[in-house]
């Protein structure tokens, strides 16, 4: 696994963060520049990830990336994580595809070892630009493979519409990338029977949901394991729930995992933003694109996704997985990095 040394942020071995460390049961935290109980850049979880961690403040908060791979990598891959994890869920693929490729792997803000500024909509669209500005104004990458899961679907597509000429394929696991119609419909469909959108849609009318997710650091491995279903449960190791609960030690640490089901039950907070250019829904549409789905999913329910997919890619493969849930990331990595390594194998360009 090689490191990149060609950096424009700051690498971990530097103190970019104040104050001293703090180890609790959600692992090892410090106080950021901006006043943000943030995880500790150098914090591995026992080793299980051992990645430099680099740092980006275009944005006006501190967000964390991974960079790792040779100078002259074959391809460049950013993998967007979801709801509620962070890049941590794509640990298993990171070592391997970074031998012969280049791996960027954010954490949206809110989630991971990024900020969580108190001022912020959290709407999808915030995340879209913080994307923007990472790897497009700071890392000028181009020729990208977007890899995306559950809400790195839409937000990977939102980037993708805005900058199509440097994405070059996408890799979907467990989500939706909105560029048909039709597509609102089957989400909706999805809401009244998944149990994830169920509970979240009973908690804001008894009034639960943000004390629940406010407080993720305590509840967070429950629902990801019962509610969105991890089909492995034994992998749910003390290491793990830390990995998964330490970034929301309080609720005010909690303002993204709050947001993103709001988002879909409620809509967004902010002005909704209008309908992308049709050339660009064309151009994304037109490229090398894959689906693997854990049909065990009890958030995104296969019957619904894979129709979603089909109707913006009638023609490209998916991929049944079925003894995995809504993280294939964790249930079946093996998997998943070996249908991702035959993708950029069979969509390389000649």
């Amino acid at each position: 696994m090689g490191t990149r040394t060609s950096q424009p942020m700051t690498a971990v071995s530097e103190p970019i963060l104040g104050g001293p460390h703090d180890r609790t049961q959600y692992g090892q935290h410090r106080t950021g520049r901006h006043g943000y109980l943030v995880i500790a850049a150098d914090e591995t979880f026992d080793g299980t990830w051992p990645y430099h961690a680099y740092f980006n403040e275009a944005s006006g908060f501190r967000q964390h990336y991974v960079d790792e791979g040779p100078e002259r990598p074959d391809q460049t891959i950013v993998m967007l994580h979801g709801e509620p994890t962070w890049g941590y869920e794509w640990r298993h693929l990171i070592g391997p595809l970074s031998r012969h490729h280049r791996v960027v792997v954010p954490d949206h803000m809110g989630f991971g070892k990024s900020e969580t500024p108190q001022d912020r909509t959290y709407d999808a669209s915030e995340h879209i630009l913080n994307l923007e500005s990472l790897l497009v104004d700071t890392l000028d990458l181009t020729d990208i493979t977007l890899v995306v899961r559950d809400w790195g679907g839409p937000i990977g597509a939102g980037f993708a519409l805005r900058n199509p000429s440097r994405i070059s394929r996408i890799f979907a696991v467990n989500t939706v990338l909105p560029l048909a119609e039709g597509i609102d419909d089957l989400m909706m469909a999805n809401g009244a029977e998944s149990r994830w959108f169920q509970w979240a849609h009973s908690a804001l009318v008894d009034g639960s949901f943000e004390q629940i997710l406010g407080n993720a650091g305590h509840t967070i491995a429950q629902l990801m394991i019962d509610l969105q279903h991890v089909a492995r449960p034994e992998i749910a190791t003390p290491t793990w729930i830390s990995a998964y609960s330490s970034p929301f030690p309080t609720p005010a640490e909690s303002r993204g995992v709050i947001a993103f089901p709001r988002q879909v039950l409620k809509g967004p907070q902010g002005t909704p933003p209008g309908p992308p250019p049709m050339e660009a829904v064309a151009a994304l549409r037109g490229l090398p694109t894959m689906l693997a789905v854990g049909m065990r999913d009890t958030a995104l329910l296969p019957k619904y996704v894979i129709p979603a997919f089909k109707l913006s890619y009638p023609d490209a493969p998916v991929v049944e997985i079925p003894g995995a849930g809504h993280f294939p990331t964790e249930d079946a990595p093996e998997t998943l990095l070996a249908l991702l390594e035959l993708f950029l194998q069979t969509s390389a360009r000649t």
